[in-house]
């Protein structure tokens, strides 16, 4: 199920994500939109894990390592 849906939904999802972050400075917000971007995969979500090229498991690990660290900053930020 190849749709540019997905990939639209996926970038916007990423944008947003890094307005809270940059500008807004809402950490938590920008984990929870970063987040909700998981659900629209860009990349063909009928493919196995294991059956996918290394290029796209590193884009969904760097993906799942900013949606940690920007949780991180909101708890650390705001336990003030």
């Amino acid at each position: 199920m190849k749709t540019p849906y997905n990939k639209v939904m996926y970038i916007a999802f990423i944008l947003l994500g890094f307005y809270y972050a940059l500008v807004s400075k809402d950490y938590t917000q920008a984990a929870a939109t970063m987040g909700i971007g998981f659900i629209f995969d860009p990349f063909d979500a009928e493919q196995k894990w294991n059956d996918r090229p290394k290029w796209q498991k590193a884009v969904l690990f760097i993906h799942l390592a900013l949606v940690a660290a920007f949780f991180g900053f909101g708890i650390g930020l705001n336990d003030r």
